[in-house]
């Protein structure tokens, strides 16, 4: 069984620069960690630091195609500690703690299909994975719409012009610049849902599609998917990715809103093949309360965001504040983020195991 939970140090291969904020780590896998750190195009890596005397962890996706060492992409944030230590300081030799890759933005490599990719920014690390990927295989096609403020913010630029130039015929390559005038009017200016809507109808005809990838910004994210369900894409056929939500958390539910009567709920976590009761409060995420007695819960964003704290209710049942990583099948099957749910039971079972 994989621990989801367990950090391994990992030592640094190789710090390439993609431009001046963002550089690509690849990690060097010890023999004896290969099987547990093969990947899925598209998954990520949760990072773990201290920074200032604090515990932080961060999640980066897998920007290589399946098959290679694994190697993230990450931008430099403003104000942001830990990505400004691996953009700046980082080098080969150097070694991070590191989770075993996990996420379920992955692409089925069983059926030839038409992929097309919709990413601003940084969004681009596990799209550039999936398109390398599923390019490899002579069935598939691609077409990559690419925001960013200028041509050199782009990541990745030379190795998507490869891609390019690899598959001719195979991969639609449209880049979009907002800060940048082009001899294309319809490329220059912000991917908002007014140009994409326009590139629905005149580039990339939504339901030409069989798969639909959008990875970005909230917004981005958002007026995307709603332009294409707009045209009649099924949801089925739209997946999505967020790297962060600008818009503020939702109020705190209090323990006067809850259904049961006692103060707390018996909430039995499954991890690693161990499991452990403890009574939590209503009105706090099983995350954040469990994790006073069992330290080993796997988490990132805390933020519903990044779906690293994923886990299935089997008993009882769990009411979430927000969700911005798991789809709707996930949500019919029974999965919550625990870093926002908030027991609604009595007596509530999660398993991360599952």
């Amino acid at each position: 069984m994989t621990r989801r939970s367990t950090f391994h140090s990992l030592p640094v291969k190789r710090v390439d620069r993609l431009c001046d904020d963002a550089v690509a780590v690849t990690f060097d896998i010890p023999a004896d960690l290969a099987d547990e750190f093969a990947f899925r195009a598209g998954q990520y890596l949760t990072l773990r630091q201290d920074v200032e005397g604090r515990e932080e962890r961060r999640s980066y996706s897998i920007c290589a195609p399946v098959g290679a060492d694994p190697r993230i992409g990450v931008r430099r944030v403003e104000g942001g500690l830990f990505s400004s230590k691996l953009v700046n300081d980082l080098e080969p030799g150097d070694t991070l703690e590191v989770l075993a890759p996990q996420g379920n933005f992955t692409p089925d490599l069983t059926t030839p299909s038409h992929h097309a990719f919709v990413a601003a920014g940084s969004g681009i690390t596990p799209v550039i994975s999936i398109v390398g990927t599923v390019l490899a295989e002579p069935g598939n096609r691609v077409s990559l719409l690419y925001g960013n403020r200028r041509s050199d913010t782009v990541m990745f630029a030379e190795e998507l012009a490869d891609l390019k130039d690899r598959y001719p015929t195979r991969l639609q390559l449209v880049h979009v610049l907002s800060r940048e005038p082009g001899d294309v009017e319809l490329f220059s200016g912000r991917l908002d849902a007014e140009r994409f809507a326009a590139l629905c109808d005149q580039v990339v005809p939504a339901t030409d599609i069989d798969h639909w990838w959008l990875c970005g910004p909230f917004g981005l994210v958002q007026d995307a998917y709603a332009v294409l369900t707009e045209r009649g894409v099924p949801a089925t056929k739209i997946h999505r990715e967020l790297f962060y939500v600008d818009e503020p958390p939702p109020e705190p539910k209090r323990a006067e809103d809850r259904r049961p009567d006692g103060p707390t709920s018996a909430v039995t976590i499954l991890l690693d093949g161990r499991e452990t009761t403890l009574a939590l409060p209503y009105d706090e995420p099983i995350l954040d309360a469990a994790q006073r007695v069992r330290a080993d819960l796997p988490f990132a964003c805390k933020g519903g965001v990044c779906g690293t704290c994923r886990a299935k209710v089997v008993v009882g049942e769990v009411e979430m504040r927000r969700n911005y990583a798991l789809e709707q099948h996930e949500l019919d099957a029974g999965f919550v983020l625990t870093c926002q749910g908030l027991p609604v039971t009595d007596s509530v079972t999660v398993d991360f195991d599952a």
